[in-house]
């Protein structure tokens, strides 16, 4: 490694602050990533980090080769950008976390065209329903849905998502069609699980936002699992206009409670406030943001 490379992988020591998670962001053996910092602790004739059996800190020493090396690495890499845009097309691996569904659905069966576009470029997805940490887990960027509370992260929203209250014909044929909110209380509800309770469901009616706590036989943590057992005729489904729009158009499913539909959800892309966006990420979330605009379910109402 020459000497920009070590800072960067310093950085991302710093970071996680964890041998083993830097040595996963960035594709090299954990002994390797503690010998190579131990070498330039030697180097430089101080010591960067403290160990102890609850993980790393940084000294005072390290706090300031920190603060030097984001700024040399983001001067080096804003050079390279400058010099080589007119050139080079973007390339690299890109580490993109995102929820099951929406990657399986809305954006891998698309990437054929990216790849085409770009085909230096090679990304790995990390697939969790949770807040992915960033910069512990070496993320270039996120696909979030939602209001944002990290203040640390950059943002660019790349779309809305509407939600859909949905059906089978079967079910509805069974147990009638609700078409007030407390209609719907009598009714089996496929809830989605979060934290090993239902997440309750928004709805607007004329006097603001609601919230219901959907109760039924069928729950899961997975989208794509809510949705086969709505289209099972299972009970009532209520979710990303995404996941039920294909089948709602087949007349699978029967959209119910329209006019009680919450206010659309904002989609952003996030990545770490302290990098620069790197060519190959904003390659990526620039195709996002196409796919979605293209997509008359993810820009709401």
């Amino acid at each position: 490694m020459d000497r920009i490379d070590v800072m960067r992988l310093f950085m991302r020591v710093a970071e996680s602050g964890n041998f083993s998670r830097a040595a996963r962001a960035t594709g090299i053996s954990q002994p390797t990533v503690s010998k190579l910092i131990a070498a330039l602790e030697a180097r430089l004739g101080a010591q960067l980090l403290r160990r102890t059996t609850r993980g790393l800190s940084l000294t005072d020493a390290g706090h300031d080769f920190y603060a030097s090396a984001v700024a040399i690495v983001e001067r080096v890499d804003e050079l390279e950008d400058r010099l080589g845009s007119s050139a080079s097309e973007p390339a690299g691996l890109v580490r993109v976390a995102l929820s099951p569904a929406l990657g399986r659905m809305e954006i891998v069966p698309y990437l054929p065209a990216f790849f085409a576009r770009h085909p230096g470029v090679s990304i790995d997805f990390t697939v969790a329903q949770r807040y992915v940490n960033l910069v512990e887990e070496g993320i270039d960027v996120a696909i979030r849905v939602g209001a944002l509370s990290d203040s640390t992260m950059m943002a660019r929203r790349i779309g809305s998502m509407s939600y859909l209250t949905v059906a089978s014909p079967d079910y509805l044929a069974r147990a009638g069609t609700p078409r007030t909110l407390d209609e719907l209380k009598g009714h089996q509800c496929v809830a989605f699980m979060s934290r090993d309770a239902p997440r309750p469901w928004e709805f607007r009616d004329a006097d603001g936002p609601v919230e219901f706590l959907p109760q039924g036989p069928v729950r899961s943590n997975d989208a794509e699992y809510l949705r086969a057992a709505v289209l099972a005729g299972l009970g009532v489904g209520h979710n990303a206009a995404w996941l039920y729009g294909r089948d709602v158009a087949a007349g699978r499913l029967q959209p119910l409670l329209k006019e009680f539909a919450p206010e659309p959800f904002p989609i952003h892309a996030v990545w770490p406030g302290n990098r620069r966006l790197a060519g190959k990420t904003r390659a990526f979330i620039d195709y996002v943001a196409e796919l979605f605009a293209d997509h008359p379910l993810m820009q709401g109402r």
